[in-house]
């Protein structure tokens, strides 16, 4: 059973998903790829707790790893890439080209940046640190504008 809540932030709403196995899902409005809550439960769940007292703490500046039990849904692939997000530390980034090396995967930058784009925990696991390999800002399931805030919270934090 999926368990989800709504939590507010500086993004705007977020819903928050989890099972019992760990937080599965961390969704803004208008999110590209999210299929909708069919089926899930409205409700608290002490994994929903965790991650929103986490979020807000990253928000207030006072946490930049999150550490959170995870029920990492995709393919082995899939999973590998966003394994591999957690790697890039707070206010840095890296580019798609440089992520795809990572993973001994170079010759599939596309299908890494796919990969990206369903990160299921967008903010907890930081596709937004993810950027072109000129620097440039290029896609975010919540919106560039949503990643352009990220990096320039994080990045300010970090000086």
């Amino acid at each position: 059973m999926i368990h989800y809540r709504m939590h507010e932030s500086p993004l705007g709403r977020l819903l928050l998903a989890a099972s019992d196995a760990g937080l599965c899902g961390l969704y803004f409005e208008e999110h590209r790829h999210f299929r909708g809550v069919e089926g899930w439960r409205e409700g608290e769940h002490p994994h929903l707790e965790r991650a929103a007292t986490q979020l807000d703490a990253y928000f207030n500046g006072s946490l930049r790893r999150f550490d959170l039990p995870l029920d990492l849904r995709g393919t082995p692939f899939q999973q590998a890439v966003w394994r591999q997000l957690s790697t890039v530390v707070y206010g840095a980034t890296t580019s798609y080209l440089s992520h795809a090396c990572a993973i001994g995967a170079e010759r599939a930058v596309r299908a890494v940046g796919s990969a990206i784009g369903r990160n299921p925990l967008s903010i907890i696991i930081p596709c937004h640190r993810i950027v072109g390999s000129d620097g440039k800002l290029t896609g975010y399931a919540g919106g560039l504008e949503r990643k352009r805030y990220l990096l320039a919270f994080e990045a300010a934090d970090a000086a």
